[in-house]
């Protein structure tokens, strides 16, 4: 993979995830308008200093294994074995979860265009509508990363285009054409529709939805070894894309508002309950037809992050198998001699998103399940890691390198810092910050998103995330202990 390939991912992050990734629907139902603005500032700072602290560690050690390779090499000997292996489970069920979730939002997204264009399609829509649109988007992603995986570098230029192009298009028909609202309804405007006891807790509970939009940004990471002078290019895509694609989206979260009355957004959701902005759209440039080409705008961003996810969650599934840490290792490690593409990596992360989407069949609800265990598992992951990082930080375990020094960071080795790190005081202090961040919305991930409980309004997810946690423990006490050893680093 070519340096500006890895900077074109960087770039796609966040400018139309706040609208892609469904945060309007949890961010209004727990917060409100206000909450979203305040919720995107929080997360995106919280994303910004987790980030920092990856890139740190993606420079010290450039891998496709990504977290659990970091902390096989920060962990005391004693404990890094199993910290490495239970790490990479969390991360795989982090990415596996996200490809499921990209497929869903968008196949939904698609049924959402079809109601906001056809409205008596409310009569007939059904769940299993937007289990099979699902696997159409799942499986479109597949072909570009595998049968024409040649193809994946031109797309992902494409998508560029319409990033930036799209930015606009959506943009300036909101500013020029709507109505504004006050400021008051922006910023001093907050809903507690799940009744929660306090409004800060329906506050911590809606940031949810502005974290969801952030997933993926490490997606560059488990390409690394694809990557060309990858401990310098993956730090500087990663950070200067969350800093710009954030700007990006705070303004359009923000032009969105201004274009709506609270009288409006509550009538978007009840018309649209799953994506409530395409009604916005419509209100706001008084045209179904403009609001469906905006909206379309927002469906292809959508794929393109779905064709991302997945080809990231194969990189991170192969290297786990050629770690051995998986059930059919020795399937799931072996590549194309022709594209060098892990396929069967990149056909069970396939399959299993297709498994997963049946859940949607039975009830969308439960579905919004696999959105939290994507957040749980990815957030689990960098907790591992940016906790043991700063353990060796404050005991002074990681040297500063000398021009002579050739960076290789594995198992056993002396820990030497890469070329980017933020140093001394600061560097500790965004650490800490990193780490509370992502305690906070580990621990947040799990929660309902109202106060009154049934079977199907219930978060699931904690009952799935200790399913698989289970299996894998008891994986590794029955046979991966005796065959996985750790890291496997090609160099």
């Amino acid at each position: 993979m070519a340096i500006d390939e890895v900077t074109k991912e960087g770039e796609k992050i966040g400018a139309f995830g706040p609208m892609v990734r469904g945060t309007f629907l949890q961010g209004l139902q727990n917060g409100g308008p206000s909450g979203i603005v305040y919720g995107f500032i929080v997360v995106w700072a919280g994303t910004l200093s987790v980030f920092a602290t990856i890139s740190e560690l993606v420079s010290m050690a450039p891998t496709s294994g990504g977290q659990y390779h970091w902390v096989s090499m920060l962990a005391p000997p004693s404990s890094r074995k199993f910290l490495g292996y239970l790490t990479a489970w969390l991360a795989l069920t982090g990415w596996q979860a996200l490809v499921a979730s990209g497929g869903f939002v968008t196949g939904t997204m698609i049924q959402g265009l079809i109601l906001l264009t056809h409205p008596e399609y409310a009569n007939v829509m059904q769940n299993w509508h937007g289990t099979l649109l699902f696997w159409g988007v799942v499986l479109l992603a597949f072909s570009i990363n595998s049968a024409i995986g040649s193809l994946l570098a031109k797309f992902e230029g494409l998508v560029l285009v319409v990033h930036i192009f799209g930015f606009f298009a959506i943009l300036l028909p909101l500013a020029l054409l709507s109505e504004h609202g006050d400021s008051a309804t922006v910023f001093n405007n907050f809903y507690n529709l799940g009744e929660w006891q306090t409004q800060g807790l329906s506050f911590c509970i809606g940031l949810l939805g502005n974290v969801f939009a952030f997933l993926g940004a490490d997606g560059a990471i488990h390409m690394a070894e694809e990557i060309r002078h990858a401990a310098v290019v993956i730090p500087r895509s990663l950070l200067t894309g969350l800093a710009i694609n954030g700007a990006l989206g705070l303004t359009m979260v923000i032009v969105t508002l201004y274009c709506v009355s609270e009288g409006d957004i509550m009538a978007a959701i009840e018309e649209n309950p799953s994506y409530p902005f395409m009604a916005i759209f419509r209100n706001a440039v008084g045209s179904t037809a403009g609001a469906a080409v905006m909206s379309s705008v927002i469906v292809v961003m959508a794929f393109s992050a779905t064709t991302g996810c997945l080809a990231s969650t194969s990189r991170l599934y192969w290297a786990f198998a050629r770690d051995r840490g998986l059930p059919g290792w020795n399937f799931l490690m072996r590549t194309s001699q022709r594209t060098s593409i892990p396929l069967y990596a990149v056909f069970t992360t396939t399959i299993i998103a297709i498994v997963l989407s049946l859940v949607n069949i039975g009830d969308a609800t439960a579905f919004n399940g696999v959105i939290s265990i994507s957040v749980a598992g990815l957030f689990g992951s960098y907790l591992m890691a940016a906790s043991l990082l700063l353990y060796r930080r404050l005991r002074g375990h990681i040297r500063t390198p000398t021009p002579d020094d050739l960076l290789v960071n594995t198992v056993d080795s002396t820990l030497t810092w890469g070329p980017w790190r933020l140093k001394g005081l600061l560097g500790i202090a965004n650490n800490i910050f990193s780490c509370a961040y992502l305690l906070f919305i580990f621990f947040f991930s799990f929660w309902p998103a109202s106060r009154e409980v049934t079977p199907q309004t219930m978060n699931w997810a904690v009952l799935v995330f200790g399913a698989v946690i289970t299996f894998s423990m008891l994986y590794y006490v029955t046979w991966a202990r005796k065959v996985y050893s750790g890291p496997i680093v090609e160099l």
